[in-house]
């Protein structure tokens, strides 16, 4: 009974929601929660979890080729185009610079047959960018220069896979062969024809694409039925996934190619909704499964080998990386952060060196040990990304580019007003000051944009907001109004409640993205939050209204009075959201309320006054009366 699929799925996911909160809690990244719990449950600590756990990691491997369908989609070719310089430039550039290095320090000092050292430097030269994308979208950093940077690597290091393992049957020896080769429907060919067939089933998911599946779609969509939509969805990604593993290639490059076909049709945005959710739980499977996957009784059989050569590679990669940054001149916290991020192995050496093993390109202990060297790496990332944060950025930042110690604010700074975060929220917040005389001090940790607002006349600061000592530094126990204003809504809560302790005095206007975080502003004794959906789609209704006939004036006021009913109702729902059956009751009735006073407050008010600031409306009434006077 144990050994069942659903007693496996049911452990997985148990770990996964015990061990991922603990992770959070502490301040690390999911992504370790998903590692820590693979390693508890794994063969090597509780063994809950064996070789009979293979077909939930079958399963969960399948979260990376919906990460890369999804990159895929948002990713049309004209933007592809645009980044060309990065892709093939920086891309390149890692790739081959990381390969020769290694290949050249393999040799050396190992001194392997030289294919098996360029197979196994082929596969270390790849990063995981199911660990690098996750960790880029909890941090934030997605938009930043390190994130495009970090895509356009990772990216180039996707399609690189297709030539790595199109190269790999060439370096075999055609007298050897072995058992297990016969998992492609293409490996007993000659190698040219493997090759041929490589590419022509690229071009056929290239063509297929623009030509059968955008047709079906649209046959699809008129049935108007979501489940069948959503099917469809995950048909198209299993089908080229399977097909590409027909033919020995990596499953998820057929799924990205997929994505980047259908980038541009008018399905992109459902595809997205519909594979999401599937992503997101599948993705944290296969991480668990990676920790699951790391063979201690390996490493204990020979340690030290294993760790100083993952230590090694590690460093050679990490330098390779900066050089890279230097040459397209990335400021030094960017590029410090771009070199950690990148510096580990990926998922996609688990098939290369599955391939090269298959190809008997290196001997199975060899392949296995180089195996544990990837799993490591890749755990080791969170790490080093949480190292550089916590200790090594802040030393950094901006200072190299002109010299001076930007972390240090001016001993004069004694605005009253302190704003975090100087994305396009607390931009228009700090012109809108400015433009009225009201100077504030800004603290922000992006460099590039730190850079760019010194250069328009900003007072700018590079910092963590979450850094006490910046926060005391930027003058928050003489300001008066601290705005807090960072895109990322977790670390703008743990600003707003580090402010809340240590400067009481100072009265917080906080940005909230939604209901939810609204909710949590409400919990920590929050007052002041504006909810950007809220105000923009009010804003939006009100010129509906005018739109419809309704005058500015009525509508505009209209649109005050909904949004103080809304705002009012939000600290009413936020006590009862844990509930679900009384925060749904209370809901509609408060919709409910809120739907009456406003027809009873426009029905009351209307007159006179009503049109009052209104004069175009005035006089096209004025008109109009004369109009029919003169008629009659």
């Amino acid at each position: 009974m144990q050994d069942s699929f659903f007693f496996q799925a049911i452990i997985y996911l148990t770990a996964a929601v015990i061990c991922v909160p603990i992770a959070k809690k502490i301040g690390l990244s999911s992504i370790l929660g998903y590692l820590f719990a693979g390693i508890i449950i794994g063969p090597y600590v509780l063994g809950l979890i064996g070789q009979e756990g293979e077909d939930i990691m079958h399963f969960a491997e399948f979260g990376v080729v919906m990460m890369l369908f999804l990159i895929g989609l948002e990713l049309d070719p004209a933007k592809f185009w645009r980044m060309r310089k990065f892709i093939f430039g920086m891309g390149l550039l890692q790739v081959v610079m990381t390969i020769v290095v290694l290949f050249l320090a393999c040799s050396l000092v190992l001194r392997w047959e030289w294919k098996t050292t360029l197979a196994i430097s082929m596969a270390l030269t790849l990063s995981s960018t199911a660990i690098v994308m996750q960790t880029l979208k909890e941090k934030n950093l997605t938009k930043t220069s390190m994130g495009r940077s970090s895509f356009a690597v990772l990216l180039f290091q996707d399609i690189a896979v297709i030539p790595i393992l199109a190269l790999l049957p060439f370096l075999a020896s055609s007298t050897i062969q072995n058992e297990n080769v016969g998992q492609s429907l293409i490996t007993e060919l000659s190698p040219w024809l493997q090759a041929g067939i490589v590419f022509g089933a690229i071009a056929l998911v290239y063509f297929g694409g623009r030509y059968i599946i955008v047709p079906l779609l649209h046959i699809i969509a008129k049935t108007r039925l979501q489940e069948l939509f959503t099917a469809s969805a995950l048909l198209l990604v299993m089908a080229v996934s399977y097909m590409m593993q027909l033919v020995g290639l990596s499953p998820a490059l057929g799924a990205f190619m997929a994505g980047v076909v259908l980038a541009n049709s008018e399905f992109r945005h459902e595809l997205e909704g519909d594979i999401e959710p599937f992503k997101g739980l599948l993705l944290g499977l296969f991480f668990i499964g990676v920790g699951a996957s790391i063979n201690f009784r390996l490493i204990f059989a020979d340690p030290a080998f294993i760790i100083i050569f993952c230590t090694i590679f590690n460093i050679i990669k990490f330098f390779v990386l900066v050089f890279v940054g230097r040459v397209y001149k990335k400021s030094s916290d960017q590029n410090l952060l771009f070199a950690f991020a990148l510096s580990q192995a990926g998922e996609f050496g688990f098939v290369v060196l599955g391939f090269a093993n298959q190809l008997n390109l290196m001997p199975t202990t060899l392949a296995n040990q180089m195996m544990a060297v990837i799993a490591l790496s890749m755990m080791g990332t969170p790490f080093l990304l949480l190292i550089n944060e916590r200790w090594i950025a802040p030393n950094f930042g901006v200072k190299e580019k002109s010299g001076n110690d930007f972390d240090t604010i001016d001993e004069d700074e004694n605005n009253d007003v302190i704003i975090a975060g100087f994305g396009n929220f607390g931009s228009t917040i700090g012109r809108l000051l400015k433009a009225n005389g009201i100077p504030a001090t800004v603290l922000d940790l992006n460099s590039e944009r730190v850079d760019s607002l010194r250069k328009m006349g900003f007072k700018v600061y590079y910092g963590d907001a979450n850094r006490l000592e910046l926060l005391k530094a930027a003058g928050c126990e003489k300001a008066k109004i601290f705005i807090a204003a960072i895109d990322n809504p977790n670390v703008n809560l743990s600003v707003i409640e580090k402010i809340k302790k240590h400067f009481p005095h100072l009265k917080i206007l906080a940005r909230a993205r939604n209901r939810t975080d609204s909710f949590e502003m409400v919990d920590l004794g929050l007052e002041n939050f504006y909810r950007e959906n809220l105000y923009s789609a009010v804003h939006l209704g009100v010129d509906a209204l005018v739109a419809m006939g309704h005058r500015r004036y009525t509508a505009t006021r209209q649109g005050q009075r909904f949004i103080k009913y809304d705002e009012q109702a939000t600290f009413r729902l936020a006590h009862k959201r844990h509930d679900k059956k009384a925060f749904l009751i209370t809901s509609l009735e408060e919709i409910e309320m809120q739907e009456q006073l406003i027809k009873s407050d426009l029905y009351a008010q209307l007159g006179a006054n009503d049109h009052a600031w209104e004069s175009e409306d005035i006089k096209r009434e004025h008109l109009e009366a004369n109009q029919k006077d003169k008629k009659k």
